[in-house]
């Protein structure tokens, strides 16, 4: 995640002055797909190649995010940025759940490593059709420096002049804080689930298939209401259900929980009954805005990005989404070890996703496509 947060930026700027974002969407997705596939030759102790290729992999994937995430505006209207970013992030999570139906069968057998080039192929298949019908706006450009030196150069230059670009500053730094309680959910969820609340294998697949089937759902819903009621009011809604959501699961966690002893004593369930139900809402409701914050946050940014410069800023929105996914889990982790819970350390996603919330209030909702800088 750091690796991949420091280099979008200047890919991003490289890729504007060259409009080549179709090539290196394709370099880093050959890269991840082979370093993919090479998790097939890993075991037992190879603990060292699991996560070199692990790490490139993901390098891969995420770089490659940038460049995928700015060709939004090239292919719709502006009307229909939240719909269409909703439908790309819907069928991304349906994408998961089919692949997931195609390696359960080696799961149930065992043969956990050939899921890594099964998964490895889907990638390369579904990825095929995006290089050939895609069009990418590629121009003749004479250069006297190397396009790294360019790169740097465009990004410093961005950085000198970002404060002109007030509304756009303000968002991905809202973006960061809440960003940070969605990936920390995405990271600690499971753990949770198996650690805490002593989920078995099998309750931990239904909770994933909720997670993902209500995602799919919401990405959809959240897209066509950002299209309708605006951007910022959609992503300022799904981070109250945020918070609900974290409220929920704090409050439901454990028999000994004051909700869960009330529910089981009302309804004469067992505690334990009450708890797995509890945290299978938390996974509705998590589900529901997952896809949707991110999906419409994708398509306010690309509202907010001037054109001539899309990329390069979708590379500050990927270094802003990238490393926030180092803090809020640390944070976790830390009041985990501290406290010995991790009931506790839930609190302090909610706390993210309020921070971004009262960031997002100071944001002008853009009416119209790349905003010029701010003049006020």
């Amino acid at each position: 995640m750091l690796i991949t947060a420091f280099i979008s930026p200047i890919l991003g700027a490289i890729a504007d002055y060259s409009a080549g974002k179709k090539r290196f969407l394709l370099f880093f997705s050959i890269i991840c797909i082979i370093a993919t596939a090479l998790l097939y030759f890993t075991g037992k102790g190879d603990v060292f190649y699991g996560m070199l290729f692990f790490i490139i992999a993901n390098i891969g994937y995420q770089a490659g995010v940038v460049f995928y995430d700015s060709f939004l505006p090239d292919i719709t209207a502006p009307k229909n940025y939240g719909r269409v970013s909703g439908y790309g992030f819907a069928m991304g999570y349906m994408g998961s759940l089919l692949t997931l139906a195609l390696v359960y069968p080696f799961i149930k057998l065992n043969m956990i490593r050939e899921t890594f080039p099964l998964s490895a192929v889907i990638f390369l298949i579904f990825a095929v059709p995006l290089f050939i019908f895609l069009k990418d706006n590629r121009k003749s450009i004479t250069r006297s420096e190397s396009f790294i030196r360019i790169g740097f150069n465009r990004v410093s230059n961005t950085l000198k002049h970002l404060k002109n670009y007030k509304n756009l500053s303000l968002f991905l730094l809202a973006f960061f804080f809440y960003v940070e309680g969605i990936n920390t959910v995405i990271f600690f969820s499971g753990n949770y689930a198996s650690s805490t609340l002593h989920f078995s294998f099998m309750q931990l697949i239904i909770f994933f298939l909720i997670v993902q089937t209500t995602a799919i759902l919401g990405a959809v819903l959240f897209g066509i209401l950002a299209d309708s009621y605006g951007q910022k009011k959609t992503i300022i809604l799904s981070l109250f259900i945020w918070i609900f959501t974290i409220l929920i699961a704090f409050f439901s966690s454990g028999i000994d929980s004051p909700l869960v002893h009330f529910t089981a004593s009302k309804f004469n369930f067992e505690p334990g009954i009450v708890v797995r139900g509890f945290f299978y809402f938390v996974g509705l409701s998590a589900g529901s805005v997952m896809g949707g914050t991110q999906s419409v946050s994708r398509s306010l940014m690309s509202k907010l990005t001037p054109p001539d410069r899309k990329t390069e800023f979708f590379g500050f929105y990927s270094f802003f989404g990238k490393s926030s996914a180092i803090l809020g889990p640390f944070v976790f982790g830390i009041v985990s070890y501290v406290t010995g819970k991790q009931r506790l350390a839930i609190l302090t996603i909610g706390i993210f996703f309020i921070i971004g919330l009262a960031i997002l209030n100071y944001i002008k909702d853009p009416k119209t496509p790349g905003l010029l800088p701010d003049t006020d």
